[in-house]
């Protein structure tokens, strides 16, 4: 319900809950309860009881928060290195293009990767998250779409490539790793002009995580990823070369359809190339006219000779 609240769908919901009988009744479930939850409790329930599970804001005990500070130049390396690892590794980005162009990066690195954002269709989106579920590819690259209601197990490790907007989204997103008990690691990578937001981020989230500065090839980062697994190149097949283009068909007259690249065939004979003959034979002669004598040099009128 918050996140319908969150996309902008509250007043679709309302719409639907007003089409139900007024004394039906009526459960919400959320993940997280706030404002926007709140309307449609005090608008659409009476007397309601709330049932809460975990606190409002309950990281996972079990889950190890990592904060990487990368410089920009190095953060594509850094993300092929945490992706590398044997274990299954979900990482988010804020937009369907950052996801999209992410996955393709690490498969053509050698890392299989499928996407999980909303361009995909549901067909798509099933056949991917299949075959992340049954371990034919290690990786998920997703936007918040993967982040609520989709449950993997052994999901090992989360990365933040590009950190939340808020630290709701950040708890969802963690929450796909150390699941029913067992353990698991989020990271979030932060580029220098992303310091502020991040902290703030994780003092939202009630969280205390272990900052460190990376490059490519530190020891933080292998010792949370492991021994790295063989890279798996996938050979893509080269698109088929365009065909050339066909030439105008000849009609029975002998003449073309279209135009043809002699334009001069179409021309009188004798016309241009005869022209080019005589500039050639003669360029720089004026003839003289037919009375002898020669035309005046200047613009204006000849004189009569006395």
């Amino acid at each position: 319900a918050d996140h319908m609240a969150d996309l902008g769908f509250l007043p679709v919901v309302r719409r639907l809950l007003d089409a139900t009988p007024p004394t039906g009744q009526r459960l919400l479930f959320s993940a997280t309860l706030d404002r926007g939850v709140d309307v449609l409790v005090q608008r659409y329930l009476s007397e309601p009881v709330t049932h809460s599970v975990d606190p409002e804001v309950a990281p996972v005990a079990s889950m190890t928060h990592h904060v990487f500070a990368v410089a920009l130049a190095d953060k594509p390396a850094v993300v092929h290195e945490l992706a590398g690892g044997r274990e299954r590794s979900l990482l988010f980005t804020r937009t369907r293009h950052g996801a999209k162009k992410l996955a393709k990066q690490l498969t053509a690195a050698g890392i299989p990767a499928v996407e999980l954002h909303g361009d995909l269709s549901q067909s798509a989106r099933e056949r991917n998250l299949e075959a992340f579920t049954n371990g034919s590819t290690r990786v998920l690259v997703a936007t918040d779409i993967a982040a609520r209601g989709i449950h993997v197990d052994e999901v090992a490790l989360v990365v933040h490539v590009d950190p939340p907007a808020e630290h709701k989204a950040y708890l969802h997103r963690s929450g796909r790793t150390a699941r029913a008990g067992a353990s698991g690691v989020a990271v979030t990578l932060m580029t220098p002009q992303q310091t502020g937001d991040v902290r703030a981020l994780a003092k939202a989230a009630s969280i205390e995580p272990v900052i460190t500065r990376v490059a490519p090839g530190h020891v933080a980062i292998t010792s949370l990823v492991g021994e790295p697994a063989p890279r798996r190149h996938v050979r893509v097949a080269s698109p088929a070369p365009a065909p050339a283009p066909q030439r105008a068909a000849r009609r029975t007259d002998g003449r073309t359809d279209g135009r043809t690249d002699d334009r001069d065939s179409a021309r009188p004979s004798g016309g241009r190339g005869r022209r080019q003959a005589g500039r050639s034979s003669g360029q720089g002669r004026v003839s003289a006219p037919a009375n002898g004598r020669r035309p005046s040099s200047s613009g204006g009128r000849s004189r009569r000779g006395a």
